[in-house]
């Protein structure tokens, strides 16, 4: 499998990225499953946030790798700072708080991927950039970036870092896609528009995308017609996605890949270093998203498929 780097990260990231949503202590079989299938494929990272499942995601990573021991062989990526009942938790306290308890359920003592999974616009961005270089300076955290920021935050914060002899953000993690979103999947979250991506190609900053796939749009088992998934219908439904999806069929046939697999190749042969989080549950969807990173694409035929030439 193809690597991305990431500064401060000892091993190259997969471009593949195992997402972990629905993994628990309670379906720890099925993560074991998953996981080490995963690895088989030549994965090595996971990804996983101190909210999911209640942190019961974390849990199970960290049972799967002191059991398999393999830390080491491994790159951990989780997230915090996500708003809760107590209002937005991007502040030192806050930090610091979930991330000793994200390093205590992964039965660890150091992340080496994290992220804040939102961010919050009243805490000045150089406040921010001090905090998660004080965690990166005491080893709890090897690199940092932002999970759902804007690009305008993602400037800021680096130009704040470059004049104050610190580390930057050095990865985005939004909803990358061949897809495009025409509202948010979920609130706050950040989708790729053409702006955001002539942006990363400009500064050439690594996108960790989350529904990389689009929530199944390019699978086949959605039509025009079919409203049957309210969620998909109101974020991805529309003409222009649509036509993306007749081209990604249309390119799949000359190359001898499926739809699916297409969308996905588009978001990992970006012009810049990208990585897409993915969800299979079975051998055939492992084995697909496998297979999707072996597609080469021209950058002609990523705008192609994106709209951008006709």
């Amino acid at each position: 499998m193809k690597h991305i780097s990431l500064p401060g990260v000892k091993q190259g990231i997969s471009q593949l990225i195992m997402g972990s949503d629905y993994f628990a202590p309670e379906n720890y079989e099925l993560v074991c499953t998953n996981l080490d299938a995963f690895t088989a494929i030549g994965g090595n990272t996971i990804d996983s946030a101190f909210i999911y499942c209640g942190g019961k995601s974390e849990q199970a990573i960290g049972m799967w790798m002191e059991d398999r021991k393999n830390r080491e062989s491994i790159n951990i990526w989780t997230k915090g700072g996500h708003p809760n009942q107590h209002g937005p938790q991007v502040n030192r306290e806050a930090i610091y708080n979930e991330l000793m308890i994200s390093l205590e359920r992964l039965r660890t003592d150091y992340i080496d991927i994290y992220a804040l999974h939102r961010d919050d616009v009243n805490v000045p961005v150089g406040e921010i950039v001090e905090i998660l270089n004080e965690h990166i300076e005491a080893g709890r955290i090897r690199t940092f970036g932002g999970s759902n920021w804007t690009t305008a935050r993602l400037q800021e914060a680096n130009a704040y870092a470059a004049d104050h002899g610190l580390r930057g953000f050095e990865f985005s993690s939004p909803n990358l896609s061949l897809a495009k979103a025409k509202e948010p999947y979920w609130a706050d979250c950040i989708s790729v528009d053409e702006e955001i991506l002539r942006w990363h190609e400009r500064t050439e900053l690594p996108v960790l995308s989350w529904s990389s796939q689009a929530r199944g749009f390019f699978t086949g088992r959605f039509t025009p017609e079919d409203h049957s998934d309210q969620d998909l219908v109101r974020v991805f439904y529309n003409d222009d996605n649509w036509e993306r999806y007749r081209r990604a069929e249309q390119l799949g046939k000359e190359k001898g890949y499926s739809t699916i697999q297409i969308a996905l190749a588009y978001v990992l042969n970006q012009s810049f270093q990208t990585a897409a989080i993915i969800g299979p549950r079975n051998e055939a969807e492992m084995k697909s998203c496998l297979e999707a990173t072996t597609i080469p694409l021209t950058q002609e035929e990523i705008k192609w498929l994106d709209l951008r030439t006709r």
